[in-house]
């Protein structure tokens, strides 16, 4: 019984094979070589995107790099949160302003992560114990013209020029 438990605790406190991360970062641009993954870095970002009850629309904001963004979350009564704000965009990574709510999210060609933890000033935009946090939403339309139309629960226009 001895031998066992030694034989155990020696094999779960085995040092992992330190590799680098190399050998996946390659993985992922042989994958978007071959277009067999969407590179979040070519990936356009304007339309619509949902999951359940939660909305964003993104919008050009003239000829530069800057865009028009609303998010909306209804979960129904009082709970729920809507704000607007501008993003910016680098590679897969997203910078939102929302107001005093500052914070960047992820992009990965299909999705858009917001991240668990967001700064205090996200909670203005949202009632009951509803919250921004860890948002994911995902692409269900890439037309403009569709992303103009979404409201919030109220009929506030999200994404009007």
């Amino acid at each position: 019984m001895a031998l066992a438990t030694l034989i155990l605790l020696t094999a779960c406190s085995r040092a992992g094979d330190g590799g680098d991360g190399k050998a996946g970062e390659k993985l992922e641009a042989a994958s978007i070589a071959a277009g067999l993954v969407a590179d979040p870095a070519a990936a356009p970002l304007d339309g619509l995107w949902s999951r359940d009850t939660d909305r964003m629309c993104i919008l050009p904001a003239g000829g530069n790099a800057t865009r028009h963004v609303g998010v909306m979350l209804d979960y129904g009564e009082g709970q729920g949160c809507t704000a607007l704000g501008t993003m910016e965009r680098s590679g897969s990574t997203l910078k939102l302003t929302l107001g005093a709510c500052r914070f960047t999210a992820r992009f990965d060609g299909d999705s858009i992560q917001f991240p668990a933890m967001l700064p205090s000033a996200c909670n203005a935009f949202c009632t009951g114990r509803a919250t921004l946090s860890a948002l994911n939403v995902e692409r269900i339309s890439a037309s403009v013209a569709e992303a103009r139309t979404l409201r919030s629960a109220n009929g506030t226009m999200l994404c009007a020029d």
